[in-house]
């Protein structure tokens, strides 16, 4: 192996263990914040470009938006997983098996995703009726769906690819791979929708076209050996402890996800109920706050690598440190990010549609809901990183279901039917309060036990240096 790659991974296991953590975890954060920021601006740009089509175009953009999770579930659930083991298996210095992780993970993700494709196909007119799409959006829905399938074995596999590429520090990377993708989608979905003439199926075949091209450049530098991990079919191990440690992390995201779904399905046929105004109002809604949180989940998986890393390598002060700074800067950054939100809402909500009444005042309520709860949201993620990072599975997965299970689903049943379109609206911001309660016991735990293994290790360090340094009597003679 060249000397530079060399200097180029023990520089990478340096910052991670050393570089201060207002610098690092910044460093970490941003490159994943605008990679999944500008992923989240091609979503808006689909819903802003399809919206000029009319209000079912741009329903059935949202009822879609369900079959991108449920594609996000054949991938997160591996990424996730890996991530968590990768960055504990390197910061023990493991290099060899977290290869064997990721090569694992990146095929079984790319079968999978060739798996829903498949089944999508077969099934297409009931799976977009589920989705939520009614009457006049089905034709929409079922033309976006048909592209995206065709994308979903490569979007299955950008998540393994981008999760594991920030395990190993190369966040910035992993930016390059996902911002190129979107950027080609947002210059894509003008010609294809206007200048081809192709309408809802312009959008969706730029998202796909977006996918693979993101796939192919996330998947260059372990084809080229420039990156800490080696992926290769003969590194594919389904060894005991791999499956047991990629499910155990993965299976809070895979629940977590898989409710995200199941819970927007359910929003969508709710709201179509209503009016397909209101689904439309909801689905823009969701996509502009889809973009915010981007920022808040993307700072969130800045500071996972990093709390992950030092747990393997027993730096349990950092790991302390690493979470009030994370705490602090991603709930105070949210406040912001709300408030600026909030007052220009009405100009956000007017790109989509100036004409129906309807969708303007659902869309705008719901968004200023969430601004007020946006910095709730945020501590949550990083109490929900800490236990992934940490590898403690099962307050992941209590964290992951509280959100969008625990407490959405109640709130998304039960509000609607009291206030109508506008408990639709609130059901968001509702379950974000709820799930700050469960997220206060949990924390209090976490730091808890922390806090005792700092103090244990501690303890040892200090009896370590308190021992006397006399050499064995047999030695002195020999001397």
């Amino acid at each position: 192996m060249a000397p530079a790659l060399m200097i180029a991974k023990e520089d990478r296991r340096d910052l991670l263990l050393n570089e201060p953590l207002h610098r690092i975890i910044p460093r970490m954060a941003i490159p994943t914040i605008i990679s999944m920021m500008i992923t989240s601006l091609y979503s808006l740009a689909d819903t802003y470009f399809v919206s000029s089509l009319g209000t079912d175009a741009a329903a059935a953009v949202g009822v879609n938006f369900s079959l991108d999770n449920i594609i996000m579930t054949a991938g997160s659930f591996l990424a996730v997983g890996a991530n968590s083991y990768i960055a504990r298996l390197l910061g023990a210095r493991q290099d060899r098996k977290a290869s064997q992780v990721l090569s694992t993970a990146f095929f079984t993700a790319f079968l999978t995703g060739t798996t829903v494709m498949t089944f999508g196909f077969i099934f297409m007119d009931p799976l977009v009726r589920l989705l939520g799409a009614t009457g006049s959006v089905i034709p929409y829905s079922k033309d976006y769906a048909s592209f995206i399938l065709y994308a979903a074995p490569f979007m299955a596999a950008n998540f393994v690819m981008n999760q594991c590429l920030r395990s190993e520090g190369s966040a910035v990377y992993s930016m390059i791979g996902m911002v190129s993708g979107a950027i080609l989608n947002i210059g894509l979905d003008p010609l294809f929708i206007f200048v081809f003439g192709w309408g809802i199926k312009g959008a969706a075949a730029a998202t796909a076209i977006s996918k693979f091209v993101s796939f192919m450049i996330l998947v260059s530098p372990y084809l080229r050996r420039k990156s800490l991990l080696h992926l290769s079919f003969r590194n594919i191990a389904y060894s005991r402890d791999i499956v047991t440690e990629v499910t155990k992390m993965g299976s809070p995201t895979l629940i977590r996800i898989g409710l995200v779904a199941i819970s927007t399905i359910i929003l969508n046929n709710l709201a179509g109920q209503f009016s397909n105004s209101a689904l439309a109002a909801i689905s823009v809604a969701n996509r502009v706050m889809m973009f915010v949180n981007a920022i808040v989940l993307g700072f969130g998986q800045g500071y996972q690598p990093v709390a992950g890393f030092n747990w393997g390598a027993k730096r349990f002060d950092r790991v302390r440190d690493a979470f009030w700074f994370s705490s602090v800067t991603g709930a105070g950054g949210a406040a912001v990010l709300g408030l600026f939100l909030a007052i220009f809402a009405p100009q956000v909500m007017g790109l989509f549609t100036t004409e129906d009444a309807a969708m303007l005042t659902t869309g705008l309520l719901c968004i200023r809901l969430q601004c007020l709860t946006l910095p709730i949201h945020a501590w949550v993620i990083i109490v929900n990183m800490s236990y992934a990072s940490l590898g403690k599975a099962r307050g992941a997965a209590i964290l992951s279901i509280s959100r969008q299970g625990i407490c959405f689903i109640p709130m998304v049943l039960l509000l609607p039917a009291l206030f109508q379109e506008n408990g639709l609206a609130a059901a968001q911001a509702a379950a974000d309060v709820l799930s700050l309660l469960i997220a206060l016991p949990l924390c209090i735990s976490l730091l808890k036990e922390v806090r005792l293994l700092l103090a244990e290790q501690q303890r040892r360090l200090s009896e370590q240096r308190m021992e006397p340094s006399v050499q064995p009597e047999a030695d002195v003679q020999c001397s």
